[in-house]
Parts: C-alpha cells; structure tokens; sequence
C-alpha cells in the first residue's frame, strides 16, 4: 500500500496553481474541468504522490482551515533535503513564514503561509 493522492483544500484553484508551480516548483499533472471547478493536481519533479488542489467551497471547510491557521498547525508536511537553502530560495520568491527554520531535535522544521488559506511545513530528517 501506498499514498498516491493527497489534497489540501484552496481557495481559488487557479491561483493555488500559480503559487504551486511558479512560486514553489512543482509540475501541473492534471487540469480536468469538472464544472466550475476542476480536477486539478500537482507533483514534485522529484515524482511521489499526487497533490490535489481541492476547492474549499464545502462549509465545513472554513472553520476546519481558520482553526488550524489560528492555532499555527500546518495542514500538509513537504519534506526537503535542505531546509536552510529552500527557506532561502522560497523567501526570495516573497513566500512569508510564520516559522523560520527551527532544529527540533530529529528534524529541522519551518512553516510558510501558502496564500490558499493553509499553513504548509516543510520538514528535513536529521540523525537522531
């Protein structure tokens, strides 16, 4: 068994997609119009599970988000080789964090504002 797809909710999907794969790097996978909404996910271009830039038009969303966001808690964990450099790299792309580059213990962790309404935190394994 493994994850294949995962989603993250967003507010609108098509400038989701811009901060997605123009700010952040990742690659459009699919674009399937589905009403006024679309079937719309990314990958890494290192390959791994598809991301799906899920609408966040159910009700029950906004307070789900708002909740997290008021309490700091990141809705998805990106995992990157060097966290140092990509807080550097993604800062000069005007990505706004809310958590610089913090060691906590086994992994060096920063949390960044996705401007979608999520919280996203990027992880780096470190030797225990």
């Amino acid at each position: 068994m493994r994850i294949d797809l995962t989603s993250i909710f967003v507010d609108d999907q098509r400038e989701a997609l811009a901060f997605y794969t123009e700010v952040l790097g990742f690659v459009l996978h699919h674009d399937i119009p589905l009403g006024e909404a679309a079937w719309l996910t990314v990958i890494s271009p290192e390959g791994g599970a598809e991301l799906l830039l899920e609408p966040a038009d159910h009700p029950a969303v906004g307070p789900y988000r708002e909740a997290l966001v008021r309490d700091g808690i990141p809705l998805a964990q990106f995992a990157v080789d060097d966290l140092v450099a990509e807080h550097a790299r993604l800062i000069e792309r005007g990505v706004v964090f809310t958590l610089p580059p913090t060691d906590v213990g086994t992994a060096l962790i920063a949390v960044f504002d996705d401007t979608c309404g999520n919280l996203i935190q990027l992880v780096q394994t470190t030797a225990a």
